[in-house]
């Protein structure tokens, strides 16, 4: 499966299911999470509120997966998930690889054929770049899928160059 590197913005990716770095409350954010719930309007706000009082009245889960309508985005679908925050003391590796299997997973059962995915948990949660991407890359790779495209939108230049260097190695 070819993964494709696009430099530019997820909330204009005209794919089935653009995946959202949301935070536990599925209510909104900032970085991609405040972009996706910005452009996509009301409408996955309150799709997210549905979620957050029928199955997750806690929140989501870190590693966890859930899907939306993608309201006003060119997406069929936003795919939701949380991932977690760095740390240098703790290994949670295996938590940011789960992001990305979870959402393959909710894509599949969706019938997506294509996603969109940012860097998780690469923004204000703090992930070094290098090791997000490292992580991103050779979990999708690793994921038996039936997608005909995986795209890596990346927001800036250095992540791009990171996501380039993990695809290549």
């Amino acid at each position: 499966m070819p993964i494709e590197l696009v430099l530019g913005d997820i909330t204009e990716q005209r794919v089935d299911a653009v995946v959202n770095a949301a935070n536990s409350s599925l209510l909104g954010g900032g970085g991609v999470d405040g972009a996706i719930h910005r452009a996509g309007g009301p409408e996955i706000l309150a799709a997210c509120r549905e979620l957050r009082a029928e199955r997750h009245p806690d929140g989501l889960p870190t590693g966890q997966a859930v899907a939306t309508t993608a309201g006003r985005l060119p997406a069929r679908w936003v795919v939701h998930t949380v991932g977690p925050v760095h740390s240098a003391r703790e290994d949670r590796s295996g938590l940011l690889a789960s992001c990305y299997r979870e959402s393959l997973r909710v894509a599949a059962e969706l019938g997506a054929r294509t996603i969109a995915f940012p860097a998780v948990s690469a923004g204000v949660y703090g992930w070094p770049m290098d090791d997000a991407a490292r992580i991103a890359v050779g979990t999708v790779r690793a994921t038996p899928n039936e997608l005909d495209e995986i795209r890596f939108v990346l927001f800036d230049p250095g992540a791009y160059a990171a996501f380039e260097r993990a695809a290549a190695g």
